[in-house]
């Protein structure tokens, strides 16, 4: 059997001394491996670990669930967000209502750019919504992200250094393995009918697209929030309202 990961979380209620060296001993007698451990939060504590033997899983839910000191609240292979709560130390905020929906702040962009070289790992399509007010750093982190995850990244739309509208990309533009990066207000409303039916085709196409401003790129367009598989808000503070008061179909204010 190939060898697997589960993520394990506990709560600690008596940080006694020798606690995790009791709980490493007994991971090591039952031979599963510790990959990554971190404190996760106030008194909370996540390892990463890997076994060939479910059973063994089974019965370490069993046992520590008898240790007094400690609650386990998690025991199940790992999601992308607990990988990265042991690599960080934090957990991602996530929408209480909209469970696809993650929150960042601006002091967390190591958090938000390894998070966006994960999934741009992924193969096949998805689509990922990007909210944010202007100079929050929402294109920069696209492009990090890009980097961590070794794959090249091409603007159909943006105005990073000037409002760019693509009307066609060169065959190695167009590769699927590429990230594509859109500005859902410039491709919308800035647009025009040849750069659309460049959106469309690769709307269509088995890739990775990211859409800056997603609520406009959907007001104005024949697309819904179905399209996204997830959508990121960045702020500069955690209480900062990504407003689009100023936003109109015959205009936007430069700074966007």
């Amino acid at each position: 059997m190939e060898p697997k990961q589960w993520y394990m979380e506990y709560k600690i209620h008596k940080n006694r001394p020798g606690l995790l060296g009791d709980i490493a001993s007994l991971l090591g007698m039952l031979e599963v491996n510790i990959l990554t451990i971190n404190g996760v939060e106030d008194r909370t504590r996540g390892m990463l670990l890997q076994t060939d033997d479910e059973e063994k899983i089974e019965l370490l839910g069993k046992m520590l669930r008898k240790v007094e000191n400690i609650t386990v609240n998690t025991l199940r292979p790992p999601r992308l967000t607990d990988i990265l709560a042991v690599r960080h130390g934090r957990y991602i905020e996530r929408d209480s209502d909209d469970r696809k929906t993650f929150r960042f702040t601006r002091d967390e962009l190591g958090l938000l750019v390894d998070f966006l070289g994960e999934l741009f790992k992924r193969e096949g399509n998805q689509t990922i919504g990007l909210r944010g007010m202007p100079r929050v750093g929402k294109t920069e982190s696209i492009i990090a992200g890009s980097v961590c995850s070794n794959k090249r990244w091409a603007f159909v739309s943006s105005t990073l250094l000037r409002q760019t509208v693509r009307s066609q990309l060169s065959d190695e533009e167009m590769n699927p393995n590429n990230v594509f990066i859109i500005d859902g207000i410039v491709s919308t409303i800035r647009s025009n009918e040849k750069h659309y039916a460049l959106l469309q085709e690769l709307m269509a196409m088995p890739s990775t697209k990211v859409i800056e401003h997603p609520d406009i790129f959907v007001r104005e367009s024949q697309f819904d929030y179905d399209l996204f598989d997830c959508i990121i808000e960045l702020r500069n503070t955690p209480d900062e309202e990504i407003s689009y008061e100023n936003f109109t179909t015959a205009g936007l204010s430069d700074e966007f």
